[in-house]
């Protein structure tokens, strides 16, 4: 079997994605169970994948020394604060109300669901790590020199953060988008 693993897969078994063949990424917006539903979940994982990109930008450009270091702490405590309590309860959602529903829908994929939870899981430590490195980086702000060291570090922590998140919301939106297309979203709300 595939590595499922979320720190070194690649992407879902292709035995897992098989609503996604009848249900491509290509025409989800076009289809007619494309609903505000999905459109809202999906824009919730489009500003996961935003506030990281910011913060990686902003952490590069502190360590390029373009960006005040004040104003930098100040936008990675908002976004950062942002990022950590909005995955948390993004994820608590989804394993208190959508998950429990939508694993009944198609025995065929029932094991993606298994993965997308242990990515939850997952990424908890990721997150930890990533709360631990801005508090870290936050912490040596007033000395220039410091907090580059700690900025570079820090970043190695967001990209790996960044790659982890993109490769759960991906698999994540080719279980559930196909599922909700196929089966609609009455229950779930």
């Amino acid at each position: 079997m595939t590595d499922v693993a979320l720190e070194t897969r690649t992407a879902l078994p292709d035995a897992l994605r098989v609503l996604l063949a009848e249900y491509p990424r290509e025409g989800w917006t076009v289809d007619p169970g494309f609903d505000e539903l999905i459109k809202f979940w999906l824009d919730r994982h489009l500003m996961f994948r935003r506030l990281m990109e910011r913060m990686e930008t902003g952490t590069e450009a502190l360590i390029d020394r373009k960006v005040d270091e004040r104003a930098f702490a100040q936008e990675l405590s908002r976004y950062g604060g942002m990022f950590v309590n909005g995955l948390h309860e993004h994820h608590m959602i989804e394993d208190a109300h959508y998950f429990p529903r939508l694993v009944k829908k198609d025995a065929r994929i029932e094991r993606a669901f298994d993965i997308l939870d242990a990515d939850h899981k997952a990424l908890d430590g990721h997150l930890n790590a990533f709360a631990e490195g801005a508090n870290a980086t936050l912490r040596q702000v007033g000395d220039r020199d410091l907090l580059q060291d700690e900025a570079g570090r820090f970043q190695g922590n967001l990209s790996t953060m960044a790659r982890f998140l993109d490769r759960h919301l991906t698999d994540e939106e080719e279980i559930i988008v196909p599922v909700i297309l196929k089966f609609g979203s009455s229950e779930l709300r």
